[in-house]
């Protein structure tokens, strides 16, 4: 079984549990960490035969336009993370529509890459946000990993489907919701990110192992590049709640991301996407 593994393309001082703490109007004046931790990443990657999808911001693209063709020389997929990680339903379709318009433009300019997958920020789409689904598949995407299938404090759709599904009656356009597990009946965030990064590597693999085994699907999995960055400036005015989440157990996220890495095989984002939507299309036709 071919997994997915992907990284959400953005810095400390990007991420949602600071929205509220660190305004972007700064964002231009604090220290980017991105390339050095991208390098980190991109050598990690080598070392294990894996190639990944970057969802990456149109902000970073803009800055760091040798980057974008670094990572994808290397081979792996550039996809789009959006503009400058603004929640999906914060904004109107007429603001989402220009942010997927600039951010593409920025990303496919600096990487020299087509870009046919989304990711929001945030896993920002949900039940709030009928319309997104039907733009991207407008907009020519082909793909979209923007759905949470859980109920959390920050984001969440609980009742969108846990597996790859067609939102858009019509279009082959697919979503790929980023990976639960379940037990007894409840089902538990198991995507990567913080809860790859808190919780026990078994639990990971638990998860990983009933997706592909039980439920014969990829697993999909993200992480952020700050993840592997211990040394990351500390945000001290944040919310307790925040800093717990954001700054716990950085120093073990890369030994366990290499031990995830050998573990499983890997494959780009919209290769997992043609493959589902190929199998959906032959389970409607049977």
């Amino acid at each position: 079984m071919r997994n997915a593994i992907s990284v959400d393309v953005e810095d400390w001082f990007q991420v949602g549990a600071f929205e509220t703490t660190i305004s972007r109007a700064d964002w231009h004046g604090l220290e980017c960490r991105v390339e050095r931790n991208i390098h980190e990443i991109l050598q990690l990657f080598s070392d294990h035969h894996v190639v990944a999808t970057f969802f990456t911001l149109g902000w970073m693209a803009e800055r760091y336009p040798n980057l974008m063709r670094e990572i994808a020389a290397a081979g792996h997929e550039i996809a789009s993370h959006g503009y400058d990680h603004q929640r999906v339903f914060t904004m109107t379709p007429d603001q989402f529509i220009a942010d997927l318009r600039k951010s593409r433009a920025l990303i496919e300019d600096a990487s020299q890459a087509r870009v046919t997958g989304y990711r929001a920020p945030s896993f920002s789409i949900d039940a709030r946000t009928p319309w997104a689904h039907e733009i991207l598949a407008d907009l020519g995407y082909d793909y979209s990993s923007s759905v949470a299938p859980i109920k959390h404090d920050h984001y969440g759709w609980p009742e969108a489907p846990r597996f790859a599904f067609h939102p858009v009656e019509g279009s082959n356009f697919v979503e790929i919701p980023v990976t639960t597990a379940v037990l007894g009946s409840k089902r538990l965030a198991a995507g990567g990110g913080g809860f790859f990064r808190l919780l026990p590597y078994q639990f990971s693999k638990w998860a990983i192992d009933q997706v592909n085994e039980k439920d014969g699907r990829p697993a999909i999995l993200y992480f952020h590049p700050w993840e592997i960055d211990p040394d990351q400036p500390r945000v001290d005015n944040a919310p307790l709640k925040s800093k717990l989440r954001h700054y716990s157990r950085l120093d073990a996220m890369k030994g366990k991301l290499a031990r995830l890495c050998g573990a499983y095989e890997w494959d780009l984002m919209r290769n997992i996407a043609a493959e589902q939507r190929d199998n959906m299309i032959k389970n409607i036709a049977a």
